[in-house]
């Protein structure tokens, strides 16, 4: 039965625990864990002595945003020592709250000038949702609907401002989970309050607010939040989500034309579009914050679910498997705030951005600590939400019989389909190759439907069901749904046509691609430990060797984007896939030295490239790109040569 009220979404997510990370998507979390999210109350006061734990430290979003990353990880991995260490936070949002409904500290956040700020709590509700999914308990529901009456009456006298204003479509996306489960009508009656007092990002996308250039700072000193990177990223979901009410007759696709205009105007060439705090425009030296990074990939995984586009699932993939790994170093001890395409030095120096000097070293709270609060959520909750159900729109969605594939990575799915327990194995190195195999595991069998996502960029897909009958299948950018009574045992495997990609970008440079992973040239760097203690000490990165190259492209027929002939070659990932070391995926190419491309004459980053097509007299040389999500210092959009 459809709501009268409330859209359904096309995909409903599935209840964390439901996907089970395997193979090297496995090893990565487990990376995480051994890492600064495992070890974060130890080594940063800011977790540790924090006010939501009863400490003195900070008591506004910092708390909610690492037990957002930490809970799921910790039982995605059924980690005892996480889950405990999760509980304890859960245990001291709940023990916070009062009778009338609010939950957490106000003393710091008042002398901030956040009393009674509603925006952290919106975080807490979407941990409580996660808590609940996880272990069932109740005390999670409850907790959100009073604090749901709280907000309700304080919205009357205050209505949203700042962070909260910007962000409220995180609430939403916690009241709608929520009214899955009541069906209490005043949470949508909160949702619609909340969209009238909120940022319409719908509108603001049309044009990015006037933005279409590089920021600048006000002469008053007043910075426009809708030009915030992470407001941004966390923005893009709320078309689809205002939508989501029928009265606010809201434009779901709105979101997906946004993307394309970030891209426009500040897109870099792993599909992140450019903010050091505030729009950046498409100079590859200018840095995006990881805040971004892991906020992007929350809103196309809402995305996907309310509008079915397969399109957010090749974005989420491109930033899960470039973007994200980027940003750390490989055993995830230090991270960057800032990360850049062509990032050919991280050090302590003046840079032409918004935030600090060395906002872009790895540490363990370079700049400002918001990134080492909130990034532990990118890889768990992309394993979380690889799969998703039919929405459809049923009253019981429990009953739905299609299973749809957002995202590619090795796990395994449980849920139930045609009244039995189903599980879905998926085997693959992907995005390190190019097949993906299922098998189905069922105690009787089931008829239901595999809808397996084509991205964009494929030529086309060769499927071979049960039995081994084969199709191909070439209408990519969209979802092909295979619907069978499934036997225990059953297999189906998908393989992809991706050829290498050169893409057109700033200045008339080129970023080579396939499938979703962005290459890069890595260059070679020693570290400096700069500040802090070994393993969650500070480092600085410098180049050993040059790295001013220019390629040649000679299989582009033109200057255009298009196809190239290159080819790949593939090896096993290692135990850490996405390290300089271990990159499982290589490209050989033709480069030569660009003399007159090198670092700025004021600023430590690589100047503009060369526009337009660059020569050079330097001898040809034999260069080897690997995924950008392996590299720390690199060049991954490069001048392109006669």
């Amino acid at each position: 039965m459809t709501d009268a009220r409330l859209e359904p979404r096309a995909y409903d997510p599935l209840p964390l625990g439901a996907v089970k990370p395997r193979g090297w998507l496995e090893r990565q979390l487990a990376i995480q864990a051994d890492g600064l999210t495992g070890h974060l109350e130890e080594c940063w006061p800011d977790v540790a002595d924090n006010q939501w734990l009863g400490g003195e430290r900070d008591g506004w979003e910092r708390g909610p945003y690492y037990v957002d990353g930490l809970l799921p990880l910790a039982y995605l991995l059924d980690d005892p020592d996480l889950i405990e260490r999760a509980e304890t936070w859960v245990e001291a949002f709940l023990a916070s709250q009062n009778e009338n409904g609010w939950i957490g500290p106000a003393e710091q956040a008042r002398d901030q000038g956040y009393e009674y700020d509603p925006w952290p709590r919106f975080v807490v509700c979407k941990v409580l949702a996660q808590y609940h999914e996880a272990t069932g308990d109740e005390r999670a529901v409850e907790a959100m609907l009073l604090f749901c009456d709280w907000l309700a009456d304080a919205l009357e006298d205050r209505p949203l401002e700042r962070w909260g204003r910007y962000r409220w479509a995180d609430l939403a996306v916690s009241l709608y989970w929520l009214y899955d489960r009541t069906g209490d009508e005043r949470l949508l009656d909160l949702v619609s309050t909340a969209a009238e007092q909120g940022y319409d990002w719908g509108d603001h996308f049309a044009d990015l607010g006037g933005y279409l250039e590089p920021y600048e700072w006000p002469d008053d000193g007043e910075t426009d939040l809708s030009a915030h990177v992470v407001n941004n990223a966390m923005g893009l979901k709320e078309p689809a989500v205002r939508a989501r009410l029928r009265a606010l007759e809201g434009d779901g696709a709105a979101a997906a034309r946004g993307i394309k205009t970030l891209d426009r105007f500040h897109g870099q060439a792993t599909g992140l579009f450019s903010g050091d705090e505030y729009y950046g425009g498409k100079h590859p030296s200018r840095g995006t914050e990881l805040c971004g990074v892991v906020e992007y990939m929350y809103s196309l995984e809402v995305l996907a679910s309310i509008t079915g586009d397969p399109r957010h699932g090749d974005r989420l993939e491109r930033l899960a498997y470039n973007a994200l790994p980027a940003t750390f170093t490989s055993d995830m001890w230090a991270h960057q705030y800032d990360q850049q395409a062509n990032q050919v030095i991280c050090n302590v120096a003046e840079k032409d951005w918004f935030n600090g000097p060395d906002a872009n070293v790895f540490g363990l709270a370079p700049n400002f600590g918001c990134c080492t609060a909130n990034m532990h959520q990118g890889w768990p909750k992309l394993a979380s939400h690889l799969w998703m159900r039919d929405g459809g729109g049923s009253d019981d969605r429990d009953e739905s019989d299609e299973l749809a594939i957002v995202a590619y990575a090795p796990c395994a799915v449980t849920t139930e389909l045609d009244g039995e327990d189903v599980t879905v194995v998926e085997d693959t190195d992907y995005p390190f190759e190019d097949s993906v195999a299922f098998t189905v595991e069922t105690d009787v069998p089931a008829t239901f439907a595999l809808s397996l996502r084509i991205p964009e960029w494929v030529e086309a897909a060769t499927i071979e069901r049960p039995g081994g009958d084969r199709e191909t299948v070439d209408a990519t950018g969209s979802y092909h749904r295979i619907e069978r009574t499934w036997e225990d045992g059953d297999t189906l495997e998908i393989r992809f046509e991706s050829p290498v990609r050169v893409e057109r970008r700033y200045h008339g440079a080129v970023s080579v691609h396939r499938g979703p992973l962005t290459f890069a040239y890595p260059i070679e760097a020693s570290r400096k430990q700069i500040a802090g203690e070994r393993p969650h000490a500070d480092w600085e990165l410098y180049p050993d060797e040059p790295w001013n190259y220019g390629l040649e492209l000679e299989s582009m027929d033109s200057v255009s984007d298009g196809a190239s002939a290159l080819a790949a070659s593939f090896d096993d990932p290692g135990e850490r896939p996405f390290s300089p070391e271990g990159a499982p995926v290589e490209l050989d190419v033709t480069g030569r030295l660009v003399p007159e491309w090198g670092l700025d004459d004021e600023f430590a980053w690589a100047e503009s490239i060369p526009n337009g097509i660059v020569r050079s007299d330097k001898p040809a040389e034999s260069l080897t790109l690997v995924p950008y999500g392996c590299t720390n210092l690199r060049v991954a959009e490069f001048p392109l040569l006669d």
